[in-house]
């Protein structure tokens, strides 16, 4: 890892060209290729080989299926009011994933670059668009979903210490930070370590969701459809309520645009990469829509308002004295969607860093375990910071409300680009229809709250992404470099505690 390792990526840096975009970098240093050796600096392992469609299908469905339905479920029907409205958001919600992902899959085969909106925000409205979004990811989006993960693990694991009664705030928050010292650790440590945990995750997952499914089944065989009689009656409909309960329904689907991060490692991408999201997402809809109905077999709406833990209740009255699983895999279920979180947004971290868009030392790896520790342990600190004053349902509302923003202006570059970029190949080319319906939604679920129920969230989040201006224009285009002279000695002290080195010094 010497001179020559050093050297080439000089020159890799030197003739980069002016104005070009912070992707394009990212290319020639990190780029992807299908079973290529993966360098040491991204040694994800998985993401080198060749992903087919069933593999394709099975990313999205897992990293789809998280902590989302086992806390979601309550906030829909609270913004509703009625188990009919209930599961036709859950319906539309799937409906409008699917949506989403065919435009991200036009986007994905036109521009193949790693790195989701970045790139298409980059060739649709230029850099700083662009810069917004990566600024917000960092600092928004990616550190509170985290924080809501961890929230409703922490939810479900201490639920069963305290029947007939809510757990104690000080109990779930310490348990949510509790759990994100662990998963940063391990990630931290070792990447097959978080590999091997992931792995194991994923299968409990699965686990829970059929026996919920399979359950609801067998009680509505047998009869128990009193809940569903009358399903319209006492609903609560209005505009500010139905973007809520997309907000958070929503939520549940984060993760449909996931492929677009390994299009170059898709066989056949071109016929996988749409297939994969035709039948992935469908498929989780399906799942969704049958586990709110077995909650509703043996829950009216308010006992399942009034439910601390949904699936705890659920198992609670459908397998005792077995209950003890329903708590036990969702635990396993939250913690493992935490883990997936951790892994991929640590590393976009540590590519922002890389390029210069934080702090430089946020690209350093561990010499022996080959992870970007310092990054992962910074995506941890501020997610704990999301914890401290928030609740699961307003950091729910937070995140939708800023990732909603860049989904809608995404899809808006497509359509931009169908005139101004009009050389690009495009593989995929769905109808305009499908990207308009997508981005008039997007307006609604962003505008409708702020008009019809506004909260000063919804102000710090708009005020959080402009600031973003301010940093461009300080640190991006002019250059100054006054932050990266003040955090030398922490980068000296972090070099020795966490045995890290700059990326370039172990990049074959």
């Amino acid at each position: 890892m010497g001179k020559n390792s050093l050297r080439k990526r000089k020159g890799e840096d030197n003739g980069r060209e002016d104005g070009r975009s912070i992707q394009s970098h990212e290319a020639q240093t990190t780029n992807l290729q299908k079973q290529a050796k993966p360098p040491p600096s991204l040694p994800n392992v998985s993401f080198y080989l060749q992903v087919g469609l069933i593999s394709g299908i099975c990313m999205i469905v897992g990293t789809i299926i998280g902590s989302g339905i086992f806390v979601s479920p309550k906030s829909v029907l609270g913004n509703v009011g009625a188990v009919g409205p209930c599961l036709i958001i859950w319906a539309a919600c799937g409906i409008l994933a699917t949506l989403g992902a065919l435009c991200f899959a036009e986007l994905g085969t036109m521009i193949t670059k790693s790195g989701g909106e970045y790139p298409y925000l980059m060739e649709a409205f230029g850099p700083i668009p662009a810069f917004l979004f990566s600024w917000t990811s960092l600092l928004v989006t990616k550190p509170s979903s985290f924080a809501i993960i961890c929230l409703s693990f922490a939810e479900y694991a201490s639920a069963p210490f305290y029947p007939g009664c809510d757990p104690p705030q000080v109990v779930i928050k310490c348990l949510a930070a509790a759990a994100i010292v662990v998963i940063t650790i391990v990630n931290s440590l070792s990447v097959k370590l978080g590999s091997y945990l992931q792995n194991f995750l994923t299968a409990a997952k699965m686990i829970i969701v059929t026996i919920i499914i399979v359950s609801g089944i067998v009680l509505l065989a047998q009869g128990k459809t009193e809940n569903f009689k009358d399903s319209f009656k006492d609903s609560t409909i209005s505009v500010s309520s139905i973007s809520l309960a997309f907000y958070n329904g929503l939520w549940a689907y984060d993760g449909w645009n996931q492929l677009n991060y390994i299009t170059e490692e898709l066989k056949n991408p071109y016929r996988n990469l749409p297939l994969s999201i035709i039948i992935g997402i469908p498929l989780v809809t399906v799942c969704y829509v049958l586990i709110n109905i077995s909650y509703f077999t043996v829950m009216t709406s308010t006992e399942l308002l009034q439910s601390q833990a949904v699936a705890v209740t659920f198992g609670d009255r459908v397998l005792y004295p077995a209950s003890w699983i329903v708590p036990l895999f969702v635990a396993f279920s939250t913690i493992g969607s935490a883990n997936g979180t951790c892994f991929t947004a640590g590393r976009l971290v540590y590519v922002a860093g890389r390029e210069g868009h934080m702090l430089k030392v946020l690209s350093y790896i561990s010499v022996k375990r080959l992870t970007p520790a310092p990054a992962i342990i910074f995506y941890g600190a501020i997610a704990i910071i999301y914890i401290i004053p928030g609740d699961i349902n307003t950091l729910i509302n937070y995140f939708s409300f800023a990732v909603w923003i860049f989904y809608g202006l995404t899809v808006l570059a497509l359509i931009v680009m169908r005139f101004t970029r009009k050389e690009l190949k495009r593989p995929i080319r769905i109808p305009i229809i499908i990207p308009v319906i997508v981005i008039l939604v997007s307006i609604l679920l962003v505008l409708a709250p702020i008009i019809t129920a506004p909260e000063l969230a919804y102000l710090y989040c708009v005020l959080f992404i402009l600031s973003g201006l301010i940093v461009y224009v300080l640190f991006v285009h002019f250059k100054f470099n006054w932050p990266q002279k003040i955090s030398k000695p922490i980068t000296m002290h972090l070099q020795m505690l966490l045995e890290v080195v700059p990326a370039e010094e172990v990049t074959e």
